[in-house]
């Protein structure tokens, strides 16, 4: 590592994000970690992380963060964009005013962040953006349809952002997780079953929500470390990569979704749900 970098870290009170900020302090960096609760960030003081309350779905919280930085650094090098959240369910189910809540915390969350950090990137003529996507931005599952949503959405904006920011110094930075060992899986999983329950979906929520609980609490999956590797070596890289696609079988998954037929893949993920792999609690 060449230089000290002034990184924000969003969505930084658990897992990848909690992991990133930590890593990127012991490395050297002056490390922002951001998120809504404050006390589940507290460990990382330790490591001479600066914790911040951040909303990503309040402008004015958002504004208030970055202006922050800049104050007492007068820089800002990096942001990370990770604050998100997956809610499954059927397109049907899935209220607007969570499939807007998604959107907003998701998308435009991260995109306002974005132009609130380029100013000052631009001013310095360097800067990296490092969103993280998913593999869910390149292929679709059952009952995953808001949160695929999302996440194309993340790598459209991030594609066009790169060629926008080229002339400008600033690299941008896709992070295309596969499935990882976190709680993400098991979240997603309730909230499949209870946007099911009661209705025309139910059995095969279950079915899907079981499946989903199964995978996540394997041992299968890759360590949330992986992704963190991917991210520091994004930020640390003299010419980082477009796209790091990291963790259990994200390019098998992804290398699948693009050379099956389109009713091929489908009539795979409804072969998938209709699979006893895992049970809801209810079953």
């Amino acid at each position: 590592m060449e230089t000290k970098k002034v990184i924000l870290v969003t969505g930084a009170s658990s897992g990848i994000g909690f992991d990133t900020a930590q890593t990127l302090a012991r490395q050297g960096h002056r490390v922002y970690a951001a998120a809504r609760r404050l006390e589940l960030m507290e460990s990382l003081k330790a490591d001479g992380v600066q914790v911040m309350k951040l909303d990503v779905t309040d402008d004015a919280s958002m504004q208030a963060c970055v202006d922050a930085i800049i104050a007492a650094e007068g820089r800002l090098d990096v942001l990370v964009n990770n604050a998100g959240y997956g809610f499954f369910g059927a397109i049907e189910n899935v209220t607007m005013e969570e499939a807007r809540r998604q959107v907003e915390v998701n998308v435009f969350g991260l995109a306002r962040l974005c132009q609130l950090v380029l100013p000052v990137m631009r001013k310095q003529h360097s800067g990296r953006i490092v969103n993280i996507s998913s593999v869910a931005g390149k292929s679709v599952m059952y009952f995953g349809g808001w949160y695929h949503v999302t996440k194309y959405s993340v790598e459209a904006l991030s594609d066009a952002l790169r060629m926008e920011m080229k002339p400008f110094g600033i690299d941008v930075v896709l992070i295309e997780p596969g499935p990882i060992k976190t709680d993400w899986g098991i979240i997603a999983a309730r909230h499949l079953e209870e946007s099911c329950q009661g209705t025309a979906y139910e059995e095969q929520g279950k079915r899907w929500a079981g499946t989903m609980r199964w995978a996540y609490e394997s041992n299968w999956l890759s360590s949330p470390r992986v992704i963190t590797r991917a991210i520091c070596h994004a930020v640390n890289s003299r010419r980082p990569r477009t796209r790091y696609r990291r963790g259990s079988g994200a390019r098998l998954m992804v290398a699948v979704h693009s050379l099956l037929p389109t009713r091929c893949w489908d009539a795979l993920m409804r072969r998938m749900a209709r699979l006893k792999i895992g049970t809801s609690p209810e079953q």
